[in-house]
């Protein structure tokens, strides 16, 4: 279990300024964990970005509420989503499984053993798995509160060693993260309070935020599983991550005291 690592990548990550997928940063996504997976890693993929995939396939000339909306494009694009990572894993020669959730699933229980069992058996016969909510069904008072959540769940009933958020930034800050006086925090020790650093802000077109990162981050260290923040635009985040931590700017909940 020490080389299963989930990954969690945001909507900022994989979406562009227009709304719509970036097909160019999900291809350096799946270089990446191609490359985790040659160095013996376990990877899960938690991913964002179907309803960005669904906005880039249809065009709706009628008014949608936001449920209906978030309904339609993400059960168009989560489609397109996972036809995507599949093409692009092919080209690695690895097999790809899309796994649909909902927050009941993590409720004790048969629904919780058999999903565990099913993404089990994936990782046994080297199959990646893929993790989005199922947002066609999950509503209101059903849904994640964002994938950051869903993956920290995943994580721990997993079993994995880390858990990695990427984001749009590069980690928590000691203040605002454009002020040239802050400074990332690189490590966070079991207990220690960052609540004074953190805005309940939303992503642009996700539904999370790092308020929702540090409060997943905070549970899964808890659990024994260590967290890193990192910024999924830098080129290779994931590799460098693993070979030069030292000079990656990220923030890190290290699970036991160090």
């Amino acid at each position: 279990m020490d080389k299963r690592i989930v990954i969690k990548v945001g909507s900022n990550v994989l979406t562009r300024n227009d709304g719509k997928l970036d097909v160019t940063r999900m291809s350096a996504i799946v270089d990446q964990v191609a490359w985790l997976r040659r160095q013996g890693y376990e990877v899960i993929l938690v991913s964002s970005g179907a309803v960005a995939c669904g906005r880039r396939e249809l065009t709706v000339d009628h008014s949608l509420d936001s449920v209906e909306q978030r309904q339609l494009f993400s059960a168009v694009g989560q489609v397109k989503l996972v036809g995507l990572y599949y093409d692009l894993f092919r080209e690695y020669g690895i097999h790809v499984g899309q796994v649909l959730t909902m927050k009941e699933n993590f409720e004790p229980g048969e629904q919780y053993r058999n999903q565990r069992a099913c993404m089990a058996v994936m990782l046994e016969n080297g199959v990646l798995p893929i993790v989005n909510e199922n947002d066609t069904v999950s509503v209101t008072e059903l849904m994640f509160t964002d994938n950051d959540e869903l993956s920290g769940l995943i994580a721990q009933m997993m079993g994995a060693s880390t858990l990695i958020l990427l984001s749009n930034i590069d980690g928590i800050y000691d203040g605002h993260p454009d002020a040239p006086t802050s400074h990332i925090i690189p490590k966070v020790e079991l207990g220690r309070d960052l609540s004074q650093y953190i805005k309940e802000e939303k992503s642009a077109f996700g539904r999370g935020g790092m308020h929702s990162k540090y409060t997943t981050a905070t549970k899964v260290q808890q659990a024994g599983i260590r967290v890193i923040i990192a910024n999924g635009e830098r080129d290779n985040i994931l590799v460098h991550l693993i070979e030069q931590p030292a000079t990656t700017p990220h923030t890190e909940f290290v699970p036991f005291s160090e």
